[in-house]
């Protein structure tokens, strides 16, 4: 698990994970292009990470895009935030899912990275919507983080191991 603050660096770093493990790179994405802005956001997204990677649009169904992958792939979920928001969008059972995608992470067959916001560290969002999103990433954080075998928090794009080891060519 790759976690931080907007812009802090995560993507970049779970990139570098996955490109240094020498395996074949499939980036799941969860964004969904609802306006231009986004659009433009994930087309840098896509030509930050170069042609050499496999990329899956899951914006739901993570399980379905994890059993897809192959022992010979790593696998990068960009992102957990995102992923959560269009669940929480379409009223689904943010528990229910949150467990689907542990489960779904547990069996498969490659190495999972998960990228996901810290949003616990703000201030306290003043509509009942905002604090639902707030506190269902938290503890979906919690429970991927208790799952993880290595947990990175980044800040200003260095990052801060909280749980297990960085891979040695990092």
């Amino acid at each position: 698990m790759v976690t931080g603050g907007a812009r802090s660096g995560k993507s970049r770093l779970a990139e570098a994970i996955v490109t240094g493990s020498g395996r074949t790179r499939r980036y799941i994405a969860t964004a969904q292009a609802w306006d231009d802005e986004m659009r433009d956001r994930i087309a840098q997204h896509q030509t930050d990470r170069g042609a050499d990677w496999i990329t899956v649009e899951a914006p739901l169904d993570l399980s379905a895009a994890l059993d897809a992958a192959g022992p010979e792939d790593a696998v990068l979920i960009d992102c957990a935030t995102l992923w959560l928001t269009n669940h929480l969008l379409f009223e689904h059972d943010l528990d229910a899912e949150g467990t689907a995608l542990l489960a779904a992470c547990a069996r498969c067959k490659a190495p999972v990275i998960i990228v996901s916001n810290e949003v616990g560290w703000g201030i306290v969002p003043d509509n009942a919507l905002a604090r639902r999103f707030r506190d269902a990433q938290g503890r979906l954080n919690q429970r991927i983080a208790a799952q993880a075998g290595l947990v990175v928090g980044v800040m200003a794009g260095l990052p801060m191991v909280l749980k297990g080891q960085l891979p040695p060519w990092m």
